[in-house]
């Protein structure tokens, strides 16, 4: 049943290239918002100087365009909330560490980091949890004079509760998190600057989010929050907990945990190859949620229309290049012939084409492309498939050359084929295709063998587009020449 009040968001980091992983916690809050007829909020989390880059910002904002992946709220959008870049809050984040403090929700906390390691390891050699002690919980107005008048700095830190967390994920069920697991942890670093761990929660208290779903990876600090959360309401800051939804893991090769450092998880390399958006989220939606047992190529629409967060598997998804690519195929075929055309365009010019400019021919393009669009995986894959129209000579392609004319006499066969070809009609394929099979048929060759040395020849390669069909658009004279040229390279 759809609800309106659905609010999600997505708030990466800017920091490297965008990843599939992040597409994919992206595509699921934007269709569980599109589902409900929600709102979708794109937050940027930039509070860490050191690692966010602008580059990485214009990348993000670029990807979600490409994707098709809207906001409602956000950067260049605007909304009630903004404004939507953490970098621009910092205000915001310590009139609530403030209220926190003031409200004993939060303490400073004087432990060095010496101190932290030493009672660390102490607490693990004995066995026990190795979370912050809370040496600090109940620091006197004196004890507070003395640190500070030895100098020391001090965190400010959020006082867990003393009794268990329990929560109802949405992808999960009702997990239980005990306090001996859960310590009170640092929300403000010792120079005044926020931490992740306050200002995420507190964004989302600020913009009325009601759903939280998110990877896997962070369920650990879900219990942190729903404490923040509770203390949060009752400063008057927040007006509900939200549902929290952890999405699993991708998984990538050898079974680990697919990183921002895995090539294949690099969203620009689907961009390059030229992946479909509709293809390339298609098969991301498949990693944790499935459209039907016997169905995995659908459109976004009909995504939306069914995506459901009880239909969210909670066990680790396998990222699978082949069948991405399988689904991209099946995108790229439902497309309209001029759609795909247009799709191609920017493979069929520099630096991705081999060709000059002006060899480029469009009318040519325009009939061939119905042939391509059948054989095409990824949109790069055109230039190899029509560059035999456009070079002055065909690619010299070693292992295809040697492979169609190592074996019998292909001088003769390719001397037969061209006086019957130069004979047949040009304007039918059918009439191409007999003339190849008669000269296959003098050489006691079966179609598949006589045509080998003619698509080597006029193409360059053993496998390609449908040949006759090539034939008939490349044009009789320049096939003839093609032809020709192959048999003075025999001579030779």
């Amino acid at each position: 049943m759809a609800n309106a009040d659905v609010r999600v968001r997505f708030c990466p980091s800017p920091t490297g290239n965008p990843h599939v992983g992040l597409v994919r916690t992206a595509l699921f809050n934007w269709a569980y918002a599109r589902h409900n007829g929600g709102t979708m909020v794109f937050r940027i989390e930039d509070t860490d100087a050191a690692r966010d880059s602008e580059e990485s910002y214009e990348q993000l904002l670029d990807s979600m365009r490409w994707l098709g992946l809207t906001w409602d709220e956000g950067p260049e959008v605007g909304g009630p909330h903004a404004p939507y870049r953490q970098s621009q809050r910092m205000d915001l984040y310590k009139d609530v560490a403030q209220q926190l403090t003031d409200g004993g929700y939060a303490y400073p906390c004087y432990c060095t980091t010496e101190e932290l390691d030493a009672r660390r390891e102490a607490a693990r050699a004995a066995g026990k949890p190795s979370g912050y002690d809370g040496t600090c919980r109940v620091l006197t107005p004196e004890q507070k004079q003395a640190f500070d008048a030895e100098g020391r700095t001090y965190i400010i830190r959020f006082r867990m509760p003393d009794e268990p967390i329990t929560f109802t994920d949405a992808v999960r069920g009702e997990l239980t998190f005990t306090p001996e697991n859960v310590p009170d942890y640092g929300i403000v670093r010792a120079n005044g600057a926020p931490l992740y761990t306050l200002v995420n929660p507190v964004d989302d208290a600020l913009m009325g989010i009601t759903h939280v779903l998110r990877g896997e990876d962070l369920l650990s600090s879900t219990p942190r929050q729903i404490a923040l959360y509770k203390a949060l309401i009752e400063l008057g800051v927040a007006k509900e907990v939200p549902t929290f939804g952890h999405l699993p893991y991708v998984m990538g090769e050898g079974n680990k945990k697919l990183s921002k450092r895995d090539p294949q998880a690099n969203l620009n390399l689907y961009r390059e190859r030229g992946f479909l958006p509709e293809g390339l989220l298609n098969y991301l939606s498949l990693l944790g949620w499935s459209f039907s047992a016997d169905q995995d190529v659908f459109s976004i629409k009909d995504m939306i229309e069914k995506f459901d967060l009880a239909d969210v598997n909670a066990n680790p998804a396998r990222f699978d290049l082949k069948k991405a690519e399988a689904i991209n195929a099946d995108h790229i075929r439902m497309l309209d012939v001029k759609d795909f055309a247009a799709a191609c365009e920017p493979w069929l010019k520099a630096p991705h084409a081999n060709w000059a400019p002006e060899d480029f021919d469009q009318a040519k393009w325009e009939a061939i492309a119905p042939h391509a669009q059948t054989r095409v995986t990824v949109l790069s894959d055109i230039t190899a498939n029509v560059d035999f129209l456009f070079l002055k000579e065909p690619v010299e392609d070693e292992a295809s050359w040697s492979k169609a004319m190592g074996k019998g006499d292909p001088a003769a066969l390719l001397t037969t084929a061209r006086a019957k070809l130069e004979a047949a009609d040009w304007t039918s394929p059918e009439a191409l295709k007999e003339a190849v099979l008669a000269a296959g048929e003098e050489h006691g060759l079966k179609l598949g063998k006589a045509q080998a040395p003619v698509r080597v020849a006029v193409t360059g390669r053993t496998v390609g587009l449908p040949l006759f069909e090539s034939l008939e658009i490349l044009g009789k004279e320049k096939s003839l020449t093609r032809i020709d040229a192959a048999l003075a390279k025999l001579a030779a």
